[in-house]
């Protein structure tokens, strides 16, 4: 039983001015949303004083689209979690196009997929059976 999706996104090598840049990531957040059809319901932005990054919330009907940024290592880091089923959003082309970014990593992770068998009631019994044995 899957219960959602969520995206872990790294981009590095990124140009360190954008990462202090709101109006930059506002925008990321607005073509995400856009994009997916994904429906906010507030946001939250903080930015860190002097030279420091931001850090970015935006909660959806979905879940959450969160950011953090590290000027002083060139990187942003993103989370996306939706509970509705979503396609792929473009991370690697968009996060090159805004940040200048070298490099994007993106994990996908199915969230819900280690329920405890007995809470949608399956046998215990079956439990070391389904993940592979006991050892």
């Amino acid at each position: 039983m899957i219960v959602g999706t969520e995206w872990m996104i790294e981009a590095e090598g990124c140009d360190p001015d954008a990462l202090r840049d709101e109006s930059v990531f506002r925008l990321i957040f607005e073509n995400v949303i856009g994009d997916l059809g994904l429906n906010a319901i507030g946001s939250v932005w903080h930015k860190f004083p002097g030279h420091g990054g931001l850090t970015g919330l935006v909660a959806l009907s979905e879940s959450h689209l969160a950011c953090h940024t590290y000027p002083e290592f060139s990187i942003a880091t993103f989370n996306l979690y939706c509970c509705r089923e979503r396609p792929e959003w473009p991370w690697e082309q968009n996060l090159r196009k805004f940040l200048s970014a070298a490099t994007v990593r993106v994990a996908r992770h199915e969230r819900g997929a280690y329920v405890l068998p007995a809470a949608i009631g399956e046998d215990l019994d079956s439990i070391p059976a389904r993940f592979g044995g006991v050892n």
